[in-house]
């Protein structure tokens, strides 16, 4: 396996390299929806977080987010993008990167890291709320209107989660490395699948405290075979009576 460095991306050459990189991370045709070099080297220079993996000279992956302030005058650090090169996917990168940022919010004196993700990505999920430990009570429909690539094709509904890095939910989680997940017993789950794929109609409401919403196992693979069954779990996960644990709280 190829070895992986992760460092600070400091300068005007290193951000124009991420310009590149969210063409290739999300496949997109244009740079229209590219967040572009000098705004990325302006994260950098007034407290935000900016962090490339290397495999040599080559730029592979990144993280990149900004000094974020709250409502509640909280200041906290808000977590724009993660890419990852294709070529590199699957590996751990996306582990590795967000325990950097972790390690540099640290330091810089703030407890709270946040960031959005399809609530339909299965990988993702699994990052952020099983290995991470990152926590969710916030869905936000159709959040970034129309956009292109591996998102096309459906509202981009996200999920907003909360990562309290100095917890001690996420120590545990942490430190529990890669182990299993649990299967969820099936009573506990609101919309069993039934056979044609379809998204299933449910009253069901368990007693227990956490009950579970089924999504597709490959959204993106879906959405190639299939874009009107896509569509139709996009519409049916984000209504409000099945949102509860998509995420792990």
């Amino acid at each position: 396996m190829t070895k992986i460095e992760i460092k600070p991306i400091t300068d005007a050459t290193g951000c124009t390299a991420v310009e590149q990189l969210q063409l290739d991370a999300w496949q997109m045709d244009d740079n229209l929806e590219v967040v572009p070099g000098h705004m990325l080297l302006t994260f950098h220079k007034n407290g935000g977080v900016l962090l490339g993996a290397y495999a040599g000279e080559r730029l592979v992956g990144f993280v990149a987010g900004f000094v974020g302030l709250m409502g509640n005058g909280r200041i906290k650090h808000a977590s724009h993008m993660m890419g990852i090169h294709p070529e590199f996917q699957g590996q751990g990168m996306g582990t590795r990167l967000k325990l950097a940022q972790r390690q540099a919010v640290q330091q810089q004196g703030l407890d709270l890291i946040t960031w959005t993700y399809d609530p339909l990505e299965t990988a993702n999920a699994r990052l952020n709320i099983h290995k991470l430990g990152a926590v969710c009570s916030t869905y936000i429909p159709n959040l970034y209107g129309e956009i292109e690539g591996i998102n096309a094709g459906l509202p981009s509904d996200r999920f907003q989660v909360d990562w309290h890095i100095n917890s001690a939910h996420v120590e545990e989680r942490l430190a529990g490395g890669d182990e299993e997940e649990t299967a969820v017993p099936e009573h506990l789950i609101l919309n069993p699948v039934v056979g044609n794929g379809q998204p299933a109609d449910t009253t069901k409401s368990p007693n227990e405290a956490r009950h579970f919403v089924q999504i597709p196992a490959n959204i993106r693979a879906l959405k190639n075979q299939d874009m009107p069954l896509a569509l139709a779990w996009r519409q049916h996960t984000r209504q409000p009576h099945r949102l509860t644990d998509i995420c792990e709280k």
